[in-house]
């Protein structure tokens, strides 16, 4: 390694060391919103629901409302484990919210449920996060190589690949990433526009019950909304580092 490849290694490498900073910051905005989200799901399904339907009652009420015969609910081990999978066209829904009785069950419920709707309907932003998803897992094994590499073997990678092509190719990978992130904001606040719009409608919560449906809504989604802030501020930094490469 020349001089000038030994001064670039260097300013990656603090660079770098400020990335982990950046990334330690939005672990603690995202474990904060995350002990929320819990704090609020636990309140929440303490109160039974006036109508008394389960999550997974909720959830068959919801997909035979939409003619989706075709989708299976089933039950799943873990907490706030509830998904829906395209893949085999089944809500999963976690034991809290598949026995649940609650405004944060039937809300959660309904939520997945709204994806499996989406799905059938062919929801643009969703098709469109489906089709990101192999190039953002791929960008994600990049950025942890070029990390990993950077911190015990930055002479060998910078002997062999220039600066600059280490930048953008951290610049592309988190161009994906972020752009993933920002492609499923759309996606899950209309999941849970549809869920809760339907549980009203339908009678599955009343007054109230609806206010707690989505204040509970509204904190699962801002675990999505603060991993799409933490990638696009990490896109911006390696984009500002990129541009002040000659300082």
């Amino acid at each position: 390694m020349d001089f000038q490849q030994a001064v670039l290694f260097r300013k990656l490498k603090l660079k770098i060391n400020m990335y982990f900073v950046i990334i330690i910051l939005f672990m603690v905005l995202s474990f904060a919103v995350s002990q929320r989200l819990k704090s609020k799901f636990r309140k929440y399904s303490q109160i039974r629901l006036a109508s008394g339907m389960s999550g997974a009652e909720v959830a068959q009420k919801m997909l035979k409302d939409n003619k989706l015969y075709d989708v299976q609910v089933t039950c799943v081990p873990g907490e706030l484990t509830d998904h829906y999978n395209p893949m085999n066209r089944t809500v999963n829904l976690s034991e809290e919210v598949y026995y649940g009785r609650s405004a944060a069950s039937a809300a959660v419920a309904a939520h997945e449920c709204g994806h499996a709707v989406q799905h059938a309907t062919a929801y643009s932003w969703l098709e469109l996060r489906s089709k990101l998803v192999p190039l953002q897992a791929i960008s994600g094994k990049i950025i942890n190589i070029i990390v990993f590499a950077s911190i015990f073997g930055g002479a060998f990678l910078f002997q062999t690949f220039p600066y600059d092509v280490v930048l953008l190719t951290i610049i592309g990978a988190y161009f994906i990433v972020t752009s993933f992130s920002l492609v499923t904001l759309p996606v899950e606040f209309d999941a849970s526009n549809r869920a809760l719009q339907w549980i009203s409608s339908t009678g599955v919560t009343n007054s109230q019950e609806q206010g707690m449906a989505k204040d509970a809504l509204k904190w699962a989604a801002m675990t999505y909304v603060v991993a799409a802030l933490s990638a696009l501020v990490t896109l911006l930094y390696y984009i500002m580092i990129f541009l002040g490469r000659r300082d």
